[in-house]
């Protein structure tokens, strides 16, 4: 039965007479020996020497301390408690001592007993010959023996699954830590590692400096042998640091640190580091056929990875996040945070939040990390990107009008710059009339103006010198829904039937095509089931959507007892393709009057299936453009999961343009995009009593080869969880790829986590 952390003296109770032997009171916020000794018991008398005893169901308080005991005696002269049988000693923290003799003087602050066992915080427990407690601070145990797994029921005698024995243990509680000596790490009863000193954070702690778990990793991709020993630095109560010295065989030291502050109007969070990386990359030809001889990836090196966010007031605040490293392969060789994303982002941001209204002020800065396909000098540089986005409350008309603009000046060192001015504004009323027909009427007006240069360069490939354009496009949109509901199964399961249909006039601008307006945020045109009642498909608003269009589709749900099937098809209707939509990109799904056909399907029929599929069908070829799926099966403990994606052609159109024949050198569009994407994943989870197991896959048909492969299985109860794993990742980054990883983490509770 868990004691309370606190306990305090009921009332009617009597207190013992202080001691005639002077004692200096305690410090540091630890009980006072100056504090009264409370008692209860169902029997008190003094004997032949004048010992005051205690008898039968004895309770003693002092201060947030309890004792109980069968048998108290009390010697006022020396100030000594001698309690005796069945003792139970509970400290504030929740740790509670138990043993058949426990001697204290000084109050309650210092006692000496022979063989007990106590009770901490998360499971840990200890058992001892012998304990003696000094000033209510520090605490000795001989012998101990120390573990968080739970005892055996049945079989109580039986050595838990880990378990520390030790010479001697002491508990600092200054320090907050528990410090061995001379220990055994024992499993199943059986030594398998010795510990010179080994010191523990107190289960009780919740946050104080020390040397955390050492991390050791037999073998690294890239490192080798590594092995590191994390320091934790408490600063105060809203500050602290890690430092973490890393050592291995195959490269140079690295020291990385992680500071944290947590203010009253915000929080800092700053990690970096520094290291010396001895290993060298052989040369490669990236995805542009440049070739890439690792250039000042190795040497002396160093990253930073912080950001910190500050409120100015209730509706305004600022931030920042800094993410730079000297070089991709120092982040791969040392598997620093945000390797394996193609960039390193930083920004700084002022916002200010109103009623319906929201503004940010920022600025943003790119590094490249995947060599194969990224090229530095392509990357722009937005100094600086104003967005500001309102919504009124609705108006006499019963419409809400919406005001949304993007501004931003767009830098490259190798590429087009440019400057846009960006005005939207929307007016949506929706009413719903006798039929049930659920009608929205939008009015929408789009107006940019911009500034470029260098059009001729990547990403448009347009003519050169300096350009002043600008577009500007109203539409106009209505839509109709007009659901149909109906029950089943005696009122247990309704179906809808809803047929959506949508009208847009817009004028055929012809997506700024030829017009020499640079291209910054549309490269992504998505015609699917997300999009077909979107005012414009593009993922941007540099390009716009126009002429007239119609929409229709067919929505249809069931539902029962908790589960569902849902689905989606429709089509779109161009009155000219050619002029108004994005019909010169292959595959877009609308390079005809009748638009690809769109659908989706999501069925949850059961807790032990699910499916969510979506797909475009091109009828002209009879053939897919883009399809997609994840269906689940199986029972709590064991589930598999399975996944397709196919596109001929990648959604994100860079480096594109028609006029590509007019370029002197056609060549110089090495596109790594304009590929085909069709991959199969798949992989189990299960759970059996304290195991559980995983595998995934991820191959691509396109490319005839696997892309990633992994699994790992463990061990996991009330007192250890241990994982032992391996992938391999076929992916070429850099030039390399990466060989097969193998690795495990050993977490013992209390102890903390080995392994990687």
């Amino acid at each position: 039965m868990d004691s309370p952390a606190r306990v305090s003296a009921p009332q009617r109770v009597r207190t013992l007479p202080p001691s005639t032997k002077s004692a200096p009171t305690t410090d540091g916020g630890g009980t006072s020996s100056s504090e009264p000794v409370t008692y209860l018991a169902d029997h008190e008398s003094y004997d032949k020497t004048g010992l005051l005893v205690l008898e039968g169901n004895v309770r003693l308080w002092q201060g947030e301390q309890a004792l109980r005991a069968d048998t108290v005696t009390y010697d006022r002269a020396a100030g000594v408690i001698r309690a005796i049988h069945h003792v139970a000693l509970t400290q504030p923290n929740g740790t509670v001592a138990y043993a058949d003799q426990v001697e204290l003087s000084h109050g309650m602050k210092d006692a000496v007993s022979s063989a007990l066992y106590v009770r901490m915080q998360n499971e840990a427990k200890v058992s001892s010959s012998g304990m003696r407690r000094s000033n209510e601070r520090v605490t000795d145990f001989a012998n101990p023996i120390y573990t968080a797994c739970p005892v055996c029921a049945a079989h109580p005698d039986h050595a838990p699954f880990w378990e520390l024995r030790a010479h001697g243990m002491t508990q600092d509680k200054d320090n907050q830590n528990l410090e061995f000596d001379r220990a055994w790490l024992r499993v199943l009863g059986v030594p398998v590692f010795y510990f010179p000193y080994l010191p523990v954070t107190d289960p009780s702690s919740k946050r104080h400096s020390g040397l955390l778990n050492f991390n050791l990793e037999p073998h690294d991709h890239y490192l080798g042998t590594v092995f590191s020993v994390p320091y934790y630095w408490v600063i105060d109560g809203h500050q602290d640091a890690t430092f973490t010295p890393l050592v291995s065989t195959k490269s140079g030291p690295q020291l990385s640190t992680i500071y944290r502050n947590r203010l009253n109007n915000g929080y800092i969070r700053f990690e970096g580091g520094v290291a010396d990386d001895t290993l060298r990359n052989q040369p490669f030809y990236n995805a542009f056929g440049e070739l890439g001889n690792g250039g000042k990836e190795h040497g002396a090196q160093a990253y930073i990875a912080s950001r910190g966010e500050f409120n100015l007031s209730p509706h305004w605040r600022v931030g920042f996040n800094a993410n730079r490293a000297t070089s991709a392969n120092y982040m791969r060789d040392y598997s620093l945070p945000g390797y394996g994303n193609d960039t390193l982002n930083s920004n700084a941001y002022l916002e200010g939040f109103g009623v319906g209204s929201y503004l940010r002020l920022d600025t943003q800065v790119y590094q490249g990390l995947n060599q194969g396909i990224i090229n530095n000098r392509d990357l722009p540089y937005s100094l600086p990107r104003f967005t500001y986005e309102f919504q009124g409350e609705p108006d006499r008309l019963g419409g809400r009008l919406s005001v949304h603009t993007t501004d931003f000046v767009i830098l490259r060192k190798h590429g087009a710059n440019d400057q846009r001015g960006e005005l939207a504004m929307q007016w949506d009323r929706p009413w719903t009339n006798s039929w049930g027909q659920q009608w929205v009427l939008t009015a929408r007006f789009d107006s940019m103006l911009y500034h470029s240069t260098r059009l001729h360069e990547q990403p448009l490939y347009e003519e050169s010198g300096s350009h002043l354009r600008g577009q500007v496009q109203p539409t106009v949109a209505v839509k109709m829904s007009w659901p149909f509901l109906r029950t089943f199964a005696k009122g247990h399961g309704s179906q809808t039937l809803e047929p959506i249909v949508q009208l847009i006039a817009a004028p055929n601008t012809g997506n700024a095509m030829h017009r020499q307006l640079p291209n910054e945020d549309s490269f992504a045109y998505e015609f699917n089931d997300t999009t077909l009642f979107a005012l414009n498909r593009y993922m941007g608003t540099d390009r716009l959507d126009g002429g007239l269009r119609a929409n229709v589709g067919i929505h249809q749900n069931w539902s029962w007892n908790g589960h569902s099937i849902d689905m989606l098809i429709g089509e779109s209707f161009i009155e000219h393709p050619n002029k108004g939509g994005p019909a010169y990109m292959a595959y877009s799904g609308v390079n005809h009057t009748f638009s690809d056909p769109v659908g989706r399907i999501t069925m949850t029929p059961s807790r032990y299936f699910d499916l969510t599929a979506r797909g475009r069908f091109n009828p002209y070829n009879r053939s897919f453009d883009y399809g997609e799926g994840l269906v689940s099966a199986g029972l709590p403990f064991f589930r598999m999961m399975a996944g397709y994606v196919y596109e001929p052609i990648t959604s994100y159109y860079y480096y594109y343009t028609p006029r590509i024949t007019e370029l002197a050198n056609p060549n110089v569009l090495r596109n790594p995009y304009l590929s085909k994407t069709s991959e199969i994943s798949g992989g189990v989870t299960g759970r059996w009593k304290h195991f559980h197991f995983s595998y995934y896959t991820r191959r691509s048909l396109s490319r005839k080869e696997f892309v990633a492969n992994g699994g790992a299985i463990g061990y996991s109860n009330d007192c250890l969880t241990l994982n032992i794993y391996i992938s391999r990742q076929n992916t070429r980054i850099g030039g390399r790829r990466p060989k097969p990883n193998v690795g495990f983490s050993l977490s013992l509770n209390s102890l903390g986590t080995f392994g990687n």
